[in-house]
């Protein structure tokens, strides 16, 4: 059993599942469509893919139906995830073959397609469903009145994670990496991500029109037509401020390597076939990988996101600023993405309130 990529002619890719005869897995596929028909990206489709193959692999093993599955078949499902061998309990500590944030993303794509599968009388989803909308406990909030009667999405089921925090990049990594560039578009890239926070896929989906130079902005613009599949993900349009340094790179940029290249998109193939094509994720991934060999530094491109929102936490940036700089909808993702900052920033900032004095 695989998950396959499917790739059709002038339209997205998608994702599948065969089983190990190559035959579609049905109930898998008809999900998946569903995804697509919902215009989510070839990214989350593949990640179900890959969680759902995991899942019928284990019905196998369980010698259980998909549709005729019970709740504990879901329980069993976990523990087979963990387990580092067949017949071994993972204890408390112990070295399990998957982590905890991963097992959940797997339970995830689960629940969201026995999600889609309720509405077929599916015994297994409607057991989950009802299951998800069970109250939690017995606190009541305030104001619980107010939507007395109305259930509560909740996960069924899912593993306690430890906190990870963000990665980030010093001052000098970032101006290491940059400088082991070896062309100015690769340049250029990695200085829009470090300075203005922007995501891959948002700069990968940058039309010349976006960039405007003599107001020293960016336009962040959702478009579900890009050729490279580049997603902003994000639904409202964004106008992002750019340094007059940044500015100078990317006529730089058009200057000397860009030239008489036929597109409207920034990042295009340049130095590498099909030319004039937009650049597409996986360059960009074997862009890092170079990048990592020359450097030494171990990183991805999210990096440069994660470091430029903690930099400018740590200086006093507005929350609602800095939440507005990563296109996030809300200032309460960003505070809960970015509420790591460490004891000495929590030292600088009693300091600078005046509650505490200033160490001598």
């Amino acid at each position: 059993m695989r998950a396959q990529r499917v790739l059709m002619p002038d339209g997205p890719e998608s994702w599948t599942v065969l089983d190990d005869s190559g035959e579609l897995v049905a109930p898998v596929e008809a999900y998946l469509a569903h995804l697509q028909a919902l215009d989510r990206s070839p990214t989350t489709a593949r990640s179900y893919a890959m969680s759902l193959k995991l899942w019928f692999e284990f019905l196998g093993l369980a010698e259980a139906r998909w549709d005729e599955a019970k709740a504990e078949h879901v329980s069993r499902f976990v523990a087979w995830l963990r387990a580092p061998a067949p017949n071994v309990v993972v204890l408390e500590g112990g070295n399990a073959r998957r982590s905890p944030p991963t097992v959940n993303r797997h339970l995830a794509a689960l629940f969201s397609f026995y999600d889609y599968h309720a509405r077929n009388g599916v015994a297994l989803a409607k057991e989950l469903v009802e299951w998800r909308q069970s109250n939690r406990g017995g606190y009541k909030p305030f104001l619980h009145h107010v939507s007395a009667g109305r259930p509560v999405p909740t996960r069924p089921l899912r593993l306690r994670e430890a906190r990870r925090l963000p990665r980030t990049l010093s001052e000098e990594q970032v101006l290491a990496i940059v400088c082991a560039c070896e062309h100015l578009r690769d340049r250029f890239l990695i200085c829009l991500l470090a300075e203005t926070g922007m995501r891959v896929g948002q700069a990968l989906g940058l039309r010349h029109s976006d960039f405007v130079s003599h107001r020293r902005e960016v336009h962040v613009v959702p478009r579900d037509d890009n050729q490279n599949g580049a997603r902003a993900k994000t639904i409202d349009r964004a106008t992002l401020p750019v340094s007059a340094g940044l500015v100078r790179l990317y006529s730089a940029y058009m200057f000397d390597e860009y030239g008489e290249t036929d597109s409207d998109y920034v990042f295009v193939n340049i130095f590498a076939e099909p030319r004039g094509a937009p650049l597409c994720y996986q360059a960009v991934h074997k862009l890092v990988g170079r990048l990592r060999e020359r450097t030494g530094i171990s990183f991805n491109l999210h990096a440069l996101r994660h470091s430029l929102a903690t930099d400018l936490l740590r200086k006093g940036v507005p929350l609602e600023v800095v939440s507005k700089l990563l296109t996030h909808r809300s200032p309460a993702t960003t505070l809960g993405t970015y509420a790591h900052l460490g004891v000495e920033d929590l030292r600088a900032a009693l300091v600078e309130a005046g509650a505490w004095e200033a160490p001598v």
